[in-house]
């Protein structure tokens, strides 16, 4: 079987997930630890500069 193509990664409450039911199975927690922490701040950053770089781009 080919493996599946990962489309979406996304970050969800445990309310979130009462609202996805249960079909939702594929899921992996994640503690809250200090490097948690220093991963949401890079992702935060990216957007950040993915945003600038789209407002620079000519229309």
């Amino acid at each position: 079987m080919p493996e599946e193509r990962i489309v979406a990664v996304g970050l969800l409450t445990e309310a979130d997930l009462r609202l996805l039911g249960a079909g939702f199975t594929r899921l992996f927690p994640v503690d809250e630890t200090p490097c948690f922490g220093q991963l949401l701040a890079a992702i935060d950053d990216a957007d950040r500069e993915l945003h600038r770089a789209r407002d620079r781009l000519p229309r």
